[in-house]
């Protein structure tokens, strides 16, 4: 069988493979037993153009537009200079073919780039470098300088949005190469010469890396934006309650079961079932069944962790009681918060325990319920946290903290509600 035609969304992350790193994340994932939801998963494949990637793109596109000019601009003061001015013409016109078909594609095919886009536009770059160092080959010394080739460079900054950053990074490499090769071997009579070389292969390099820095810092930042809102639904959950992946499922069983018992109502399926949807009935019976007994014991906290790509690799809970039921909705939002601004990096771990109960001084224990919540970081050095972090550590209560071998270990004292008085 063959395989699909995979396709590009407009941050340039494939459908189906969004990197090794996820990959990576979701291994780790699968090995413990549990995997990502589905709601998750199309809300991270979702279109990005409302989030900001095709505004971006547009930005990238103009400033290379603008390089693009300046260096046509530069193209026609040297024309008379230049006795080979007809290769670097020829150079330029096929560079601008090439744009122009990208640009278009682009525009209309909005967040869906077929893959043999890219490598038939690479192909096409690679003649207009040749036919630009060509040109300009024998008249480096009368300070004739390439201009089409590190053209090429703003064309590589137009399309970062929509191919995977070490594509065009390998891409940007082989132009600066290339082009570097090209002004070291030159013909000079003055050496002088050789330094508006560098700024022409500057002018080809830098943009694109520079596009592909800022368009990965985009990628993260709508990706953590995304999957903190997800994890910030299981807030308002109640103590014990399912998460994500199992509303999910239940929610399809429950339209199987609907559509099966609609088929008989209707009389599309005869009475009595045939083995095969006695079977199906069974199945669904049973798997119905175990969904109202199990994962009750899991508070939101757990579903939080499990089911956030950034935070499960990363954070460890402990909580046999299910205390983190009990936190008011203002203490959920602070103790989520916390974790999320400590693990703002991979490197960084952090581990939760919840428990046990104490009475608090004072105060009648049917009224008040008092437990600690001992949080403990690896790779966190407490110069690097947020003074968020602090207050939000103060909303969920009262707290000693202490730092030792570059980590930070803070013992929160948490009183709630008994719930037994609600």
């Amino acid at each position: 069988m063959s395989k699909p035609n995979v396709e590009e969304n407009t941050l340039g992350i494939r459908v189906g493979r969004e990197g090794r790193h996820r990959q990576e994340q979701q291994r780790r994932a699968r090995r413990s037993g549990f995997q990502r939801p589905e709601r998750t998963v199309k809300t991270a494949r979702a279109n990005q153009n409302g989030l900001g990637g095709r505004h971006l793109g547009i930005g990238l596109s103009l400033c290379g537009g603008v390089i693009a000019l300046f260096l046509l601009f530069r193209f026609i003061v040297q024309w008379d200079d230049n006795p080979s001015s007809l290769l670097v013409l020829a150079a330029w016109i096929v560079l601008a073919a090439v744009a122009a078909i990208a640009l278009t594609l682009m525009q209309r095919r909005l967040a869906r780039i077929p893959r043999w886009v890219f490598p038939v536009v690479l192909v096409l770059a690679a003649l207009v470098v040749v036919l630009d160092l060509a040109g300009c080959a024998y008249v480096r010394g009368d300070g004739v300088f390439p201009t089409a080739a590190p053209a090429v460079g703003a064309l590589l900054t137009s399309v970062v949005t929509v191919r995977e950053t070490r594509e065009v990074m390998a891409a940007t490499v082989v132009l600066g190469l290339v082009m570097t090769t090209g002004a070291v071997f030159a013909l000079r009579t003055d050496p002088l010469t050789f330094a508006p070389s560098i700024l022409t292969i500057g002018l080809g390099v830098v943009p694109p890396l520079l596009g592909v820095a800022i368009v990965r810092s985009f990628r993260r930042m709508v990706q953590l934006e995304l999957d903190l809102v997800l994890v910030q639904s299981t807030v308002s959950q109640p103590r014990f309650a399912v998460g994500m992946l199992a509303s999910e499922q239940l929610a399809r069983l429950d339209l199987d079961a609907e559509r099966l018992l609609d088929d008989v109502a209707e009389g599309r399926t005869e009475l009595p079932l045939s083995t095969d949807m006695a079977n199906t009935a069974a199945s669904l019976a049973t798997q119905l069944r175990l969904h109202l007994i199990e994962g009750r014991t899991e508070t939101w906290l757990h579903h939080a962790v499990t089911e956030s790509e950034f935070l499960a690799p990363s954070v460890t809970v402990t909580d046999p009681s299910g205390l983190a039921g009990l936190l008011a909705p203002e203490q959920r939002d602070a103790l989520l918060l916390t974790i999320w601004l400590l693990t703002g990096d991979a490197s960084r771990t952090v581990s939760l325990t919840l428990g046990p109960i104490t009475v608090a001084p004072g105060m009648r224990p049917d009224r008040t319920i008092r437990f600690p919540i001992e949080l403990s970081t690896t790779g966190v050095p407490r110069r690097k946290v947020d003074p968020e972090t602090w207050q939000a550590i103060r909303v969920v209560g009262r707290h000693v903290d202490s730092n030792r071998g570059g980590s930070i270990r803070v013992e929160i004292d948490c009183s709630v509600d008994n719930p037994a008085d609600a």
